[in-house]
């Protein structure tokens, strides 16, 4: 399936976005993956963190398209969040793939700690939707403060089977992003949250993903919620009582 990454990985390139919000504190970061391919993110930083969170986006668009949660993650929730591009996206070189993809988060991981001054380890992943699977890989092989995971699925052969069930899929497919046979691994705490109005990626899907993760863990619905729908406060609130029951 020559085609296969096209119906995986929706990037926005530059100049596409608004680079420049209005009223977002950031800092423009340039880095590489270990295979040399130039990686570009944003660096928010709190003078007086509860954490620090490595963000982990969805399969569409780029980082500007985030402005908005990381206004609400560095002004509200109270953290330093570094956000970055995966290779193709926004100013990321390249083009993205599974392994290009998680190569490119264990950079940005690294990036963030160094800058922070912290072990890999006490970075809090967060990951939405595909993001989330990439959260999970970095938890699993390496562990983390926390994660957390906001409408993620079990894995992509079982997105591409929901949606596209009149086709082979699950012999066909070569991208795994299998987060259910990896988070299991993770031995640490984690906040999932998911939409029960969700149509592309199915609320049991995340529940499924939940039920195979240890303990401790804390699943919030939200209800009425599909998947683009901005998370309500409430959400939030409950984002920043898990963090600071982590220490």
């Amino acid at each position: 399936m020559w085609f296969e990454p096209s119906l995986i990985f929706f990037p926005a390139r530059y100049p596409e976005g608004n680079w420049n919000p209005a009223g977002l504190r950031f800092e423009d970061v340039s880095f590489s993956a270990d295979d040399g391919t130039p990686l570009h993110g944003w660096y928010l930083p709190h003078d007086k963190p509860r954490a620090v969170v490595l963000y982990c986006h969805g399969n569409a668009g780029n980082i500007t398209h985030r402005a908005g949660i990381l206004s609400i993650l560095q002004d509200y929730v109270g953290v330093s969040v570094f956000i970055f591009d995966y290779r193709g996206y926004g100013r990321s070189e390249g083009s993205p793939s599974e392994g290009g993809v998680l190569a490119d988060a264990r950079a940005a991981r690294a990036w963030l700690a160094r800058r922070e001054g912290i072990d890999e380890r006490d970075v809090v992943l967060m990951g939405r939707s595909l993001g989330g699977a990439v959260a999970v890989d970095l938890a699993a092989d390496d562990g983390a403060k926390a994660l957390v995971l906001e409408s993620t699925f079990t894995s992509i052969p079982d997105m591409a089977a929901y949606h596209y069930p009149w086709l082979p899929v699950r012999s066909l497919i070569r991208t795994r992003f299998d987060s259910l046979s990896k988070i299991a691994r993770f031995n640490g705490p984690l906040l999932q949250s998911h939409g029960n109005a969700d149509t592309t990626v199915p609320f049991e899907s995340g529940q499924k993903l939940f039920e195979a993760a240890g303990e401790p863990k804390k699943f919030v619905t939200l209800p009425g919620l599909g998947h683009n729908h901005a998370l309500p406060q409430t959400y939030y609130d409950t984002l920043i009582r898990f963090l600071d029951s982590l220490d």
